[in-house]
């Protein structure tokens, strides 16, 4: 039956069998069916997408030394902050290094002022977040001497600088060593921090030997996450001499979508964290609440 037919019988069984027909009548033509993926018909307007977020961050924290020292004495480091974006008004919390690894992964120092070991916190956390929120995060140490391990030291690992390892809303299998990493970098997790050891972080050693070490173990990954919507940050805990009140320390990022150049904003590790947080849009924790995100870090610009 010819659909002109079917809107003059207006038999109520056929209003029944063909009911999709029956805004058509009007129109003399079929409706057009939502697509299955955007829930609009084709020719129709779908919503913008979000903005993007990174597929990958990997955070990696080094030790002690004062900004004007990394860049004058490490030229892998000083390359990663001219093709970046630098970050030339950083600044760390306070003295000594455990409390800016904690402001760094949840928002507060919670009260520790030293570098005594253990620490068991509650949380909540970044990686606690994380997770909960649907993505994933692991913390990679090098000398770690295998996956879960909860010591306070061995060898040139501290578990003083691996942060996750203190909050109870982070499972035992993000503590991993660096020989973890996964080499086809698709395969790692949302976020990542990367740990050195206690030479490679340059807190026991010279800048220049963590400058080799990170050209030879994280450049692969820089270059990698310029072409792969990916993110690298490179920080440091605290300025070298514990008197040092200003804290002034280094910090840049290289990635698809950062914009190479100074960034002379006033930050800190507070807004380092909510700069992640709200890439992935998680609820701020402690003072990150307080808190801007650095938006040169990350174009989220469509």
């Amino acid at each position: 039956m010819r659909l002109n037919a079917i809107c003059r019988a207006g038999l109520p069984i056929l209003l029944l069998i063909l009911g999709m027909t029956a805004a058509a009548c009007a129109e003399g033509a079929v409706p057009t069916a939502p697509s299955p993926t955007t829930g609009a018909a084709p020719g129709e307007s779908v919503p913008r997408s979000q903005p993007a977020r990174p597929d990958h961050v990997v955070v990696v924290v080094l030790e002690n030394k004062d900004a004007q020292d990394v860049l004058r004495s490490g030229p892998y480091l000083r390359s990663l902050a001219t093709t970046g974006a630098s970050l030339t008004d950083m600044h760390a919390e306070t003295h000594p290094s455990q409390p800016n690894y904690l402001a760094l992964f949840s928002g507060d120092t919670h009260g520790v002022r030293d570098d005594r070991c253990p620490l068991a916190l509650k949380g909540p956390s970044l990686a606690g977040e994380l997770r909960a929120a649907g993505f994933s995060f692991t913390g990679y140490a090098e000398d770690l001497p295998h996956p879960g391990f909860t010591g306070c030291k061995a060898g040139d690992y501290a578990r003083k600088h691996s942060p996750w390892t203190d909050f109870s809303d982070v499972p035992v299998d993000a503590n991993q060593p660096i020989s973890a990493m996964p080499s086809d970098f698709m395969q790692l997790p949302t976020v990542s921090f990367v740990i050195p050891n206690l030479c490679h972080d340059v807190h026991d050693c010279a800048i220049a030997e963590g400058d080799r070490w990170l050209a030879e173990n994280i450049d692969p990954y820089a270059r990698w996450a310029r072409s792969h919507n990916s993110l690298l940050i490179v920080t440091f805990d605290e300025s070298e001499q514990d008197d040092d009140l200003d804290n002034h320390i280094t910090t840049f990022a290289v990635g698809a979508r950062v914009t190479p150049g100074p960034v002379a904003e006033r930050a800190d590790h507070y807004r380092l964290l909510r700069t992640l947080e709200d890439l992935y849009g998680l609820r701020p924790l402690g003072h990150s609440a307080g808190a801007a995100s650095i938006g040169h870090l990350w174009s989220t610009g469509t």
